[in-house]
């Protein structure tokens, strides 16, 4: 079978379980208000920790689009500690990517990637904590010296404030231009700036919103870089023997390749679950391609940036020690149990793992399909019609 119809089999087997991840992802970013959240998480101590991460987990937003929300948690009161566990367990899973992950890596990966996510969060909010612990009052900077710390994925209008400069205009605020991914409406990263009085009040209203979110802002985050999976594990399947890593592909030396490869693709959590699926059907070990799902998503050059320059160097590392730290931990632990307890990690796809009704299959592929071509197209035009203006 050559790479083409490889990659047809896994966008068709792909497609219906992306379609219901996306579903539930746009009705949870409706459906949840942000103030509410905002209460939820803000405060300190581990149960702020804890349920940080818990909290960011399910929510549908990528490495860029949790930027934002990240930052409304601190400003809203969130310590530095519960902020960090929200932006680690946010970006390294959700309601999509889990279901993504149980037809492409099996039901045990589907388990244990929110797990490792969310032990990942805490540790790094942990570390984070230690430090923030270590801060006297008498050590934050004055309100006279904020100033503004922009984030990549600011909206319009938004004023940050940071202890760090005198640059003051004389009301003691300064105003940030919209950054790369602000837009009046829906940013391309995931993340809305209306307010939450903004959204429909009707059941239908709010249900045709979540879907067109999910339809537009939500699959074009993802679309480019699944496809850019799907095209590798095609490759895999197609012209790699089976078990070709497999001397090679495990261990704690397999892990480090995986962060040192995961870090630069700028990959969110649903995209590099195809990616991954090639890499274990190339031999790489469980655990190692568990590393490298957690690894990339959370561990990008725009995240580390935002951390440390909204919470400090020190909070940097704090932030790389929870989140590479606990990928490792966890990828040990899932080579542990596949070793010594033969839980299996073998991708659902291919006829002997049909799921679900061929016709189904088939109409959700070509759903998504049209989605796809008409997000890009739609995009090809207002760049042109931008160019022209």
């Amino acid at each position: 079978m050559n790479f083409l119809s490889h990659f047809v089999e896994l966008f068709l087997e792909s497609a219906p379980w992306l379609l219901l991840g996306l579903i539930t992802a746009g009705i949870i970013k409706v459906f949840i208000p942000s103030t509410w959240l905002n209460r939820q998480l803000g405060g300190s101590g581990f149960k702020a920790i804890v349920k940080s991460a818990i909290f960011g987990a399910p929510l549908p937003l990528c490495s860029c689009g949790v930027i934002p929300a990240a930052v409304g948690l601190r400003r809203a009161g969130a310590s530095k500690a519960s902020t960090t566990s929200f932006l680690v367990s946010t970006p390294e899973t959700g309601v999509d990517s889990i279901v993504i992950s149980y037809v492409l890596l099996g039901p045990f990966m589907a388990i244990m990637r929110p797990i490792s996510a969310i032990f990942s969060a805490i540790l790094a909010g942990i570390l984070v904590g230690r430090d923030e612990k270590k801060i006297t009052v008498s050590s934050i900077s004055s309100p006279s010296k904020l100033t503004p710390a922009s984030s990549c994925c600011s909206n319009a209008e938004t004023t940050i404030l940071k202890p760090d400069s005198a640059m003051l205009k004389p009301n003691g605020i300064l105003k940030i231009k919209p950054s790369c991914c602000s837009n009046k409406k829906t940013t391309s990263c995931g993340s809305s700036s209306d307010s939450d009085t903004e959204k429909p009040n009707t059941l239908i209203g709010k249900i045709k919103l979540s879907l067109t979110f999910a339809s537009t802002d939500l699959l074009k985050d993802t679309s480019g870089w699944l496809l850019v999976g799907l095209g590798f594990a095609a490759l895999i399947q197609a012209y790699m023997p089976d078990g070709f890593l497999e001397g090679w592909g495990s261990g704690i030396l397999a892990m480090l390749l995986m962060v040192l490869i995961s870090i630069p693709m700028y990959i969110c959590a649903t995209a590099s679950t195809p990616v991954a699926a090639g890499l274990l059907l190339a031999g790489i070990s469980p655990g190692a391609v568990l590393v490298f799902m957690l690894a990339g998503p959370a561990s990008n050059v725009a995240s580390l940036g935002i951390v440390a320059k909204e919470m400090g160097k020190r909070a940097l590392f704090g932030y790389l020690g929870g989140v590479l730290g606990g990928a490792l931990i966890m990828g040990s632990f899932v080579d542990y149990l596949v070793t010594q307890y033969g839980f299996q990690v073998t991708p659902q796809i291919g006829p002997e793992h049909e799921l679900l009704p061929h016709w189904l299959t088939i109409s959700c592929g070509g759903i998504l399909a049209i989605l796809i071509i008409f997000n890009w197209s739609k995009d090809i035009f207002i760049n042109k019609q931008q160019a022209h203006s």
